[in-house]
Parts: C-alpha cells; structure tokens; sequence
C-alpha cells in the first residue's frame, strides 16, 4: 500500500502562541510572594570549623578545648538552609545571644554559588 501525504509548504500561524507568552509574562508580573512568607527555614551561625582525626574526636571530654580555623573576631557566617547569605557578629540582647549582620551577599552571588 501507498500512502499519500501532502507535502506542499504552508505558513505556520504562530498568533495563538504570541498570545500565550503574553498571558504567562502578565501573570509572572502579578506573582503573589504571600504564597512563600509562611515557609519555614533553617537559620545558623557557624563561628569556625576545623578537622580533626577520629582518634583526636574519641579523647575530647569536658573541658577540652578545640581550635578553630578561625581567627578571634573575624564575623560569623550566615546560612539559610546551608546558604551563604551573610557575615555577622554576636551581640547580646535581653541576656540572649544575637547576631548582628554586618555583610549581606549579594543574591547574584548567592545563585552563582548554588550552580
């Protein structure tokens, strides 16, 4: 059997797909942020960290001191779900412990750390 097909060029009308993108960029304009205001994350202070072997970890007890790769003043780190988000120091309010920011990363620079 033979089938036949017509194979004769035609224009493409695209009018309904220009429509469309003009309705998904109205509707990205109008995003509601009240959707994402109520989601909880995780915010932490990382004051140093360091590398020690497992032998070294097993002989810690109360009143062992481990040194950090940080120096005494340098700002903290502030991360948000494991995100880099800002430097800070401690300070104390209403007898609690806080964090002062004292160095916002730029979101830019945030997503070029998350690729």
């Amino acid at each position: 059997m033979t089938e036949t097909t017509d194979q004769t060029p035609r224009t493409a009308n695209f009018e309904q797909l220009q429509g469309a993108v003009t309705t998904t960029e109205s509707a990205s304009s109008d995003v509601n942020l009240d959707v994402i205001l109520e989601v909880p994350v995780t915010l932490s202070m990382e004051v140093g960290r360091t590398r020690i072997p497992i032998r070294n970890l097993l002989q810690l007890n109360q009143g062992s001191v481990i040194e950090l790769e940080r120096v005494a003043g340098d700002p903290l780190d502030v991360f948000v779900n494991g995100t880099l988000v800002a430097h800070g120091e401690v300070v104390v309010v209403n007898d609690k412990f806080g964090i002062r920011l004292t160095d916002v990363v730029s979101p830019a620079e945030r997503i070029r750390k998350l690729r």
